[in-house]
């Protein structure tokens, strides 16, 4: 078996966090999502991967190169074009549009591919769903799981018979509309046939175009339904919720690094921690390598503390996410909040940046001034 990830969406559901990073970068306990994905696959036997990228697409190539760290072999295939000013402007052609792309190209996909969103953490039993892809002499098969009815209007769901042939899709219907409540995870087994059925060199997609053509042609179209972890990324309110349920050891086989240096708290190499003048530290809390934490701090968790950042005293984080290199400034409260380089998020997604706030509550760890916008060196007032 291949595999196939998708990783070419520009992820503006999870803004800020992309507007500087592609949506498979996004970390999980320090690590890039798609490591998790690329691991599972590893441990499955699924060597050969190719990778669609396009927006930032760089930084994935450059993180996990030809794959040899991981004992993979992975292949990209860019989507965009450079334009006249030497710009390198990412086009997208759509989820099959960019598997069509790489089978036009050099036959990749001549043996049985699963097909994987990037941005999603799983632990599916990738052996027993090939055996039931094989069985049943499917074309083309959809790894499903069932949600909550409440839940359906959130997801594709997949319709299918008895014996899991698929009938029909609905997108994100209506509780009272939905035929299943057995949606779609982004995850699909497919047969080389299928690439046959993609119109070249045009933007489209799997779910929406290409799944409802293999219905309407009536060909061998399977659900399976599956009890497994699956964990998607679909916004920036998602991704705060994962991070919790991650540090509370809510989430199999994902466990907090560094070493544990009080009870709750996790530390990476060479961190500085001032615990005099009342800091208080309640996990489970990760502090990463090389970051300062000044007397008189509080942090309670759920929280991570990305490398080589620094808190102030006074300064508290409740809940909260803060990439590497955030400079808390003193006195500041961060409650249930993710901060990345210039921009906050809140629990309910709402995004501000800092320049919005009336004073400066954060900063770039690696700049040596720690004072606000608004306050004067006490060596200026001397020389007045």
């Amino acid at each position: 078996m291949k595999a196939m990830i998708l990783a070419a969406g520009k992820g503006t559901r999870v803004q800020p966090l992309t507007y500087d990073l592609p949506k498979p970068m996004i970390p999980i306990l320090g690590k890039p999502v798609m490591a998790y994905l690329v691991e599972h696959l590893a441990q499955h036997g699924v060597t050969d991967i190719m990778v669609n990228v396009s927006y930032l697409h760089e930084k994935i190539e450059e993180y996990f190169g030809e794959g040899h760290q991981f004992g993979v072999r992975i292949g990209y295939s860019f989507e965009g074009y450079t334009n006249d000013a030497g710009e390198v402007v990412p086009q997208p052609l759509g989820s099959a549009g960019g598997m069509k792309k790489i089978q036009e190209f050099g036959g990749f996909f001549d043996d049985t591919t699963i097909v994987l969103c990037g941005d999603a953490l799983i632990d599916l039993d990738l052996e027993a769903a090939l055996r039931e892809h094989r069985s049943k002499g499917a074309l083309a098969s959809v790894i499903t799981l069932e949600v909550p009815w409440d839940k359906v209007s959130s997801y594709g769901v997949v319709v299918s018979d008895e014996d899991g042939r698929i009938r029909a899709f609905q997108e994100k219907p209506a509780q009272a509309d939905a035929q299943s409540n057995c949606v779609s995870t982004g995850i699909y087994i497919i047969e080389p046939a299928v690439l046959d059925l993609i119109p070249a060199g045009q933007p489209f997609d799997i779910g929406s175009q290409l799944f409802p053509l293999l219905v309407a042609q009536g060909l061998p179209f399977y659900a399976q339904k599956r009890q497994y972890n699956w964990i998607d990324i679909g916004s920036i309110k998602d991704y705060w919720e994962v991070l919790q349920s991650v540090l509370m050891g809510k989430v199999a086989n994902l466990h907090v690094p560094g070493t544990q240096i009080a009870d709750g708290v996790w530390a990476g190499l060479n961190t500085s921690i001032d615990w005099s003048g009342g800091t208080r530290i309640e996990g489970p809390v990760y502090i990463g390598s090389g970051c300062r934490i000044e007397a008189g701090t509080t942090i309670i968790g759920p929280a991570w503390i990305g490398h080589g950042s620094h808190v102030c005293g006074g300064a508290e984080v409740v809940r909260s996410v803060l990439f590497e290199y955030t400079r808390v400034l003193p006195g500041v409260l961060l409650d249930e909040m993710i901060v990345f380089k210039d921009y906050s998020v809140d629990r309910a997604g709402q995004m501000r940046h800092v320049s919005d706030y009336e004073k400066d509550a954060w900063g770039n760890a690696r700049d040596r001034r720690s004072l606000r916008r608004d306050e004067t060196p006490p060596a200026l007032y001397a020389a007045q």
